[in-house]
């Protein structure tokens, strides 16, 4: 048992244990269940329903942690609704476009009434009544109104609250702290300092100015009702990373983890050095199993996403002058949902930088590559005793296109499946349907990258209007080679005598001979830098898209060096890297009077897609 989980059981091994009086319990021990882990399950879904919790105990059976005497950690916040919140959630999604993530995107608006505390099971349902006993207390004396007041500085963007009002929240915060801790026999901490709602936190410093222009489009005065809000999550897992399931995975061994699409999955950054590059080892939130499974199946989920949101008292105040069809019709806890009425000051910031904008940028990933289906051997899979090509399942291409050199320069130099043929042709029509003009197409000379430009100009209906510009510094970095050598790319000649679209007249920024096997990070960030501020130097005839094929990597170093981000440790921007799919894809536009760039949400939706394995009728069908 680690040292960490061994101290967690000590806070709880001595505690004395009463029995819970729970309306939803006897249905449950009736059922058969053991009455700790009946507890257990109703406490892990809110104490909602009796089904709520049957299904959590269903998914929980191989639970190895389920009789676990480990209770749950509860918070009471106290949480803005209605049109306020409407107007916070804006900043959350345009904040999180126009700078990225930072600290705050992790749980949703929120005042921090109490700090997280431990509650045994059974007493879960005091901490309940104690809410809906202060609450009632404290309605008439709670204010009518929050006066809330702007703060910045260089790592932190909020509104504090007025210290008259914020005496009255501290009051109930004690109230409610101090019949917990004697009734409930918690050690429960008000929150004392100065009450604040956190719009940013941790964040670059030279994104602090546009920050606050968007918080100041925020009204605070905005109609809101206050809401004193409990909940809790595992105490096990509070340190681990979160990630959300975005395919289904089937494992192929047995200590790999199944998991379903929109899955959270707890990950201990500190165990996974020993971990296969493309792999984390994790627990499911939905299972409790733990196991392995592939890091490109996952993305980054916030740390609420986890909470369960047990019960709240709503405070009636004078505030509350708007209809129920002016609340949050969808509420979620990591700030993601939006209502259809977003903030006209925010829009308005919107619409006047669009008119500014001055050119477009997307930067895509090549589309699926043959020999991420089939593996590193594809091609001996497809030649006969000659050395001919044909296709041995349908997602081969049709055919290879001729070079000069050796067909097993292709296990270096792969093309597309017909998937990711047919992949970067519906981008293209994708494209064309929102009316997005392309007026230039640079490639990394990857055969899998040109490919992809061609059947994308084809979707836009472009193909023989604009020519592809073979651009050898897209290529990524050469340390991922796996020969540890720069591949035999097929010549400009020999793509055009393959029907490929290039502009022959196009002298590249970074020559073939350039690239370099096993180049350093630092290198392959200084050679992304310069390539992309040569391809956005070039004059423009009209206000076209510029779009760039290249590589995940891509993604990463051109747009943060065009929009003027530092470059990402080499260990994150690999971690980055592997989430990136095939045809992922960023944009990023020019404001014309401040002559920068900024990343912007890409004109077209992402294409999401699952694994089809391999059939065999006769193994699958006719086995006994």
């Amino acid at each position: 048992m680690a040292v960490a989980e061994a101290q967690l059981y000590a806070k709880v091994s001595n505690k004395h244990r009463s029995r819970s009086t729970s309306a939803l319990l006897e249905p449950l021990l009736a059922k058969g269940f053991p009455a700790h882990i009946a507890q257990k399950a109703l406490v892990a879904t809110g104490q909602k329903t009796i089904e709520d919790a049957a299904k959590w105990l269903h998914s929980h059976c191989n639970d190895p942690s389920l009789d676990d005497p480990i209770p749950q950690e509860y918070a009471l916040y106290l949480c803005p609704t209605g049109r306020l919140h409407s107007r916070l959630q804006d900043f959350w999604k345009e904040s999180k476009r126009q700078c990225g993530k930072n600290r705050a995107h992790e749980v949703f608006p929120h005042v921090t009434l109490c700090d997280f505390f431990t509650c045994e099971d059974q007493k879960v349902e005091l901490l309940y009544d104690i809410l809906k006993r202060v609450g009632d207390s404290f309605s008439q004396s709670f204010p009518p109104s929050i006066s809330l007041t702007l703060h910045a500085s260089p790592s932190y963007l909020g509104f504090f609250i007025d210290d008259s009002q914020a005496n009255i929240l501290k009051e109930f915060a004690v109230a409610f702290s101090s019949e917990a801790s004697a009734l409930a026999d918690c050690h429960v901490k008000p929150s004392l300092k100065q009450f604040h709602l956190t719009l940013a936190h941790r964040f670059y410093p030279h994104h602090q100015k546009t920050l606050e222009q968007l918080a100041k489009c925020i009204n605070p005065g905005e109609p809101c009702q206050w809401v004193a809000a409990l909940y809790s999550r595992d105490m096990r897992f509070v340190h681990y990373q979160r990630l959300r399931a975005l395919f289904q995975y089937k494992p192929q061994n047995i200590d790999e983890l199944m998991i379903n699409a929109g899955d959270l999955i707890y990950v201990d950054p500190t165990q996974q050095c020993d971990v296969s590059e493309g792999w984390v080892i994790g627990t499911s939130h939905r299972t409790g199993c733990r196991g392995f499974l592939p890091e490109n199946y996952t993305e980054k989920a916030h740390e609420s996403d986890t909470w369960v949101k047990h019960r709240e008292y709503v405070f009636e105040t004078a505030s509350r002058s708007f209809t129920k069809t002016e609340k949050e019709p969808n509420v979620k806890l990591n700030g993601e949902a939006h209502n259809p009425s977003r903030s006209r000051n925010i829009t308005s910031v919107l619409s006047l930088q669009n008119a500014a904008l001055r050119r477009a940028v997307l930067v895509m990933r090549h589309g699926e590559r043959v020999d991420q289906v089939f593996g590193k051997s594809w091609l001996q899979q497809c030649l006969t005793a000659d050395g001919k090509y044909y296709r041995t399942d349908l997602n081969f291409p049709s055919s290879l296109p001729r070079r000069k050199d050796s067909m097993k320069q292709f296990e270096c130099d792969p093309p597309l499946s017909c998937c990711g043929i047919f992949q970067s042709r519906l981008i293209g029509e994708a494209l064309l349907d929102q009316e997005v003009t392309v007026s230039h197409v640079y490639s990394s000379p990857a055969l899998r990258c040109v490919q992809t430009a061609q059947h994308v100009l084809q979707g836009l209906k472009l193909n023989q209007k604009v020519k592809i510009r073979v651009e050898p510094g897209l290529f990524e970095w050469t340390k991922w080679e796996a020969s540890r050598a720069i591949p035999n790319f097929m010549t400009v000649a020999e793509l055009v005598e393959a029907s490929y679209d290039i502009d022959t007249s196009y002298r590249g920024n970074f020559p073939l001979s350039s690239l370099v096997p096993s180049e350093s990070y630092e290198d392959y960030v200084s050679r992304s830098s310069a390539v992309i501020k040569q391809i956005t130097a070039c004059p423009s005839k009209g206000k076209g898209v510029i779009l760039i094929v290249g590589h995940g990597s891509s993604l990463v170093s051109l747009t943060r060096a065009l929009t003027g981000l530092p470059s990402r440790d080499s260990g994150d921007f690999a971690q980055m890297v592997r989430k990136i799919p095939s045809l992922g894809m960023c944009f990023c536009e020019e404001l014309k009077e401040v002559n920068k760039w900024q990343m912007v949400n890409p004109p077209v939706k992402t294409l999401t897609h699952g694994a089809n394995a391999a059939f065999n009728w006769r193994n699958t069908i006719m086995e006994d």
